[in-house]
């Protein structure tokens, strides 16, 4: 049922439907700004692993912390 679920053609539909939607002007800050987003995301979740790894581990954390 989902084996092909997303073709090419259904991108360029997609992509389309945006550009209807938001304006050509839109979408680069809209992109931008997922960019960012998608960046605070990781390094949270980076910080969020490194500090279980820490409390796992048992190891003291520095002072500045």
């Amino acid at each position: 049922m989902l084996r092909n679920a997303l073709e090419p053609w259904h991108l360029i539909l997609i992509v389309a439907v945006l550009v209807l939607v938001f304006g050509s002007k839109k979408l680069p800050d809209m992109a931008r700004g997922l960019g960012r987003s998608m960046r605070i995301l990781k390094s949270e979740a980076k910080a969020l692993k490194d500090e279980r790894a820490t409390e796992s581990t048992g190891a003291e954390q520095p002072a500045g912390r």
